[in-house]
């Protein structure tokens, strides 16, 4: 397959996957192809995402990082490695940095409903009792943002030669997380230290991530190319983004880019911005081990082997979330 530069994110619709039509479902499989072997990432319509919903889900975001810090911090709890509640300002960096990205965020994690033994592995949710939807709209977007990944993942196992169902068992009450960020406003900008960034270019740990638009500009993907382009997507549109655990997976076939929020200007420093990821997360002992058909004479075998909870594991600590 020739290489493309994408100017842009490719935009895709699910419903050509879902509607039961062969043509238009192979099409969607092939512009998916095209898109995470070259970029990684597509903005995707139609993913069951209501504006209401959306609406409703800022809202709470909002409502809760608009409250005062000593409330928030009562909803951090150091001992879960920020995999439940609040993780307060600075405290998250990328890999191979030190200085703190300028951000807060939530984490909001899976409900086991059908006596899955592997509740045992998850922390319970925390939710703000100050924000009385808080609870009910993000556990509600969880559920929407799941159901896509679950059908993105099937289109991607059609491309890769694998049962479409390949994924369903390995994400199956999966450890996947909902994370409403706040990207603080800087009030002085000569405060922060001068490398100090929204959040500093990095690859996503998971499988897949689904993007809400944020609120503000700043997204941006660092092309094949040495060229970084900005992510624009519709109100209507999710990004959907490749991981690093299924570039493992696929012996980086398939591209985990490199990606970063970049301050606004100066002069907009002082203002918020927002921002809500689900990272679609595996269960932990889904093996990531290269799979045999995507390794070749020119495509050694890239990675050691590793379950999915092994490799987490490995990146809280680089993140600074996780002492090791």
């Amino acid at each position: 397959m020739s290489e493309i530069l994408f100017d842009e994110v490719p935009s895709l619709d699910l419903a050509d996957f879902t509607s039961g039509d062969a043509e238009r479902r192979a099409r969607f499989v092939n512009q998916l192809s095209d898109a995470y072997q070259n970029i990684g990432f597509i903005a995707l319509r139609n993913h069951g995402l209501s504006d209401k919903l959306t609406q409703r889900l800022y809202a709470a975001t909002k409502a809760f990082f608009a409250l005062p810090d000593e409330v928030k911090q009562q909803y951090e709890v150091p001992e879960l490695a920020g995999q439940r509640g609040y993780v307060g300002k600075g405290k998250e960096h990328a890999k191979g940095r030190n200085t703190g990205d300028l951000k807060e965020f939530y984490h909001v994690g899976q409900e086991v409903t059908d006596n899955d033994p592997i509740k045992e592995e998850y922390p319970d949710n925390i939710f703000p009792k100050e924000i009385a939807e808080f609870r009910e709209v993000t556990l509600e977007a969880y559920q929407k943002l799941e159901a896509a990944g679950k059908q993105v993942l099937k289109a991607i196992a059609i491309n890769l030669g694998l049962d479409e169902n390949y994924f369903d068992d390995k994400v199956h009450n999966g450890n996947s997380i909902l994370r409403p960020i706040h990207y603080f406003p800087i009030e002085n900008p000569d405060s922060v230290p001068a490398d100090a960034v929204r959040a500093a270019e990095h690859g996503d740990i998971n499988l897949i991530t689904l993007l809400m638009g944020a609120s503000a500009d700043g997204l941006q993907v660092l092309r094949r190319d040495g060229k970084w382009i900005p992510i624009t997507a519709l109100p209507e549109q999710v990004v959907v983004n490749v991981g690093d655990m299924l570039a493992r997976l696929t012996n980086n076939k398939l591209k985990s880019t490199i990606h970063r929020v970049v301050n606004p200007p100066r002069e907009l420093m002082n203002t918020s911005r927002y921002s809500i990821p689900f990272f679609m997360h595996p269960r932990s002992e889904m093996d990531l081990t290269c799979l045999e058909s995507c390794i070749d004479a020119q495509n050694p075998k890239a990675y050691p082997d590793a379950t999915a909870g092994e490799y987490l594991n490995e990146r809280l600590i680089e993140l600074g979330l996780k002492k090791a």
